[in-house]
């Protein structure tokens, strides 16, 4: 049930972090897998351990990602898995300071790539009579953090939820599934502030009820059940991976 042996996958956000992990565990399941990233040496190095192929591309900038399929195309063949796991934070200021040129480039990276990028997929998706296409969300998406000013970046997370599930709606009838995994703390380049300090470690572990320190690979185990034939009966869903901490 999670065989992915002969697909094509697209990982963004392939040269650190979550995206490196999951791009491995694709590759370990069989796909041919396309890592996608502002840095082609990174995604080169990975490349060629996993036997995948590195497609460097700025995905903050929206005129550059339309050449991002048709380069996976060319050089593993059609698409069948999209994750789009790449996602930043480009201000730190409270919401009534947040400058406008920062929420831009939040939402062109964390939200408008990612439908861009689902709708470069859609045809050899369609063609293919199947696909699976994974965002990579964030709790932020679902609940305030205290202390941790994000609004853009939390706007964004949220509306791949929405995203989500209108795609899923749409594009059912071509048995393409799409579906979020929105991940609470683990480290990151993002969050590794919050790793650097007894105070904060402390805040995390207060907050999560399971006496556990989270990784990236515990969340790759969500995307590797969605993207293969274990998921097939699941789309348009919203799956939280966070230690349970948006259940307290």
């Amino acid at each position: 049930m999670f065989d992915l042996d002969g697909r094509v996958a697209i990982v963004t956000g392939a040269s650190s972090g979550l995206g490196a992990a999951v791009a491995r565990a694709l590759s370990s399941a069989g796909a041919r897998v396309a890592l996608v990233a502002r840095r082609h040496d990174k995604l080169a190095a990975l490349a060629e351990q996993i036997g995948g192929a590195a497609v460097a591309c700025d995905l903050s900038d929206p005129g550059r990602v339309g050449s991002v399929v048709p380069a996976v195309v060319e050089a593993l063949g059609p698409p069948e898995i999209l994750v789009n796991a790449a996602g930043n934070m480009f201000t730190t200021e409270r919401a009534e300071s947040e400058p406008l040129d920062a929420v831009r480039q939040t939402m062109d990276l964390n939200l408008l790539a990612p439908f861009l990028l689902a709708q470069g997929v859609f045809p050899h998706m369609r063609a293919a009579g199947r696909g699976s296409i994974v965002n990579i969300s964030s709790i932020s998406g679902r609940v305030g953090i205290p202390g941790i000013p994000q609004a853009s970046y939390a706007a964004t997370k949220a509306g791949l939820s929405g995203l989500t599930a209108e795609l899923a709606v749409q594009w059912a009838r071509h048995s393409i599934r799409v579906n979020t995994v929105a991940p609470g703390f683990f480290r990151s380049e993002i969050t590794a502030p919050l790793y650097e300090g007894e105070r904060s470690l402390e805040y995390l572990r207060r907050n999560t009820p399971l006496p556990l320190e989270g990784t990236a690979d515990d969340i790759v185990g969500a995307v590797l059940w969605l993207t293969g034939d274990a998921g097939r009966y699941v789309t348009g869903q919203t799956i939280v991976v966070d230690g349970g901490w948006t259940a307290r």
